[in-house]
């Protein structure tokens, strides 16, 4: 009876030891290329992981840098889901092979404008583009607060605006199709051309704008404006301008990783952040 009643307790401390490594080895994760900017991110992800128990590894990149390393990475990808970065590049990693499709039924009520048909990539914000600019260090020099495209043409503002890199940042991708948009193809490169006299820094990463004007680096930031509301709402003494002539915005969305090796994962972050739920966060 004894020797039953050790067998027994084997058996279970056997059962036991197997629940826990293979619940170990079936942990859900998520490894995540964001491209939102890393506080949102965080918070967005937070609160999935809170839903639904599964665990996000997060590795904030450029659109430019992270469209780089999926490819880089494509006969053996290291991260499941490419986060945030305006549509349009979102197409260009379909177009190259690098996402797989998924139909989120969650996304139903999306405007076809904002999901891909085959489910390649689904948008799940939107972001105008503007200026932050800082007022009274503008007047202490002596300067006007730009209200236009045009205006930040003039040479009084030499080398004192920062805008993305266009060669690594979506953010400037969209200023630039904004400026095409308005003025036409050939005047928008001209407007670049003599826009850049004007300019300080290109940043690397598309809110790294913001970043400098909040420690007083620049006095005028082009880049999507949610960084600067968050400014002034914090009490920060700039100012948000959206041009004259009008802006462009980012439909920003995620697309899963082709040979994403946690595709179950993946598929319950498309559907989570489109949901109601995500997008109430």
């Amino acid at each position: 009876m004894k020797r039953y009643g050790k067998l027994v307790c084997i058996a279970i401390a056997a059962l036991l030891a197997f629940a826990f490594l293979g619940g170990a080895a079936f942990a859900k994760e998520l490894v995540v290329y964001s491209s939102v900017d890393e506080e949102n991110a965080k918070n967005l992800l937070d609160e999935f992981s809170k839903a639904t128990g599964i665990t996000v590894n997060m590795v904030f990149l450029s659109s430019g840098p992270a469209m780089s390393r999926i490819e880089a990475e494509q006969a053996n990808p290291q991260a499941d889901v490419w986060f945030g970065a305006p549509n349009e590049n979102h197409i260009i990693a379909k177009d190259r092979g690098l996402t797989q499709p998924y139909v989120s039924a969650a996304a139903g009520d999306l405007a076809s404008g904002f999901k891909d048909p085959e489910g390649y990539w689904h948008a799940f914000y939107m972001n105008p583009l503007g200026f932050g600019v800082l007022p009274e260090e503008l007047k202490a020099d002596g300067k006007s607060v730009p209200a236009s495209w045009k205006d930040l043409l003039d040479p009084a503002y030499k080398g004192m605006i920062q805008m993305p890199s266009p060669q690594s940042s979506g953010t400037a991708y969209a200023m630039i199709m904004t400026l095409i948009e308005t003025f036409g193809e050939n005047e928008a490169y001209a407007y670049m051309k003599e826009l850049n006299p004007n300019i300080q820094t290109y940043t690397q990463s598309g809110t790294g704008p913001s970043k400098n004007l909040a420690i007083r680096e620049t006095s005028i930031a082009i880049q999507f404006t949610p960084a600067f509301l968050k400014l002034v709402d914090e009490g920060y003494p700039a100012k948000v301008v959206f041009p004259a002539e009008g802006v462009g915005y980012e439909a920003a969305a995620l697309s899963i990783i082709k040979g994403a090796k946690n595709l179950d994962s993946a598929k319950a972050l498309v559907d989570w952040i489109v949901s109601k739920e995500g997008q109430q966060v």
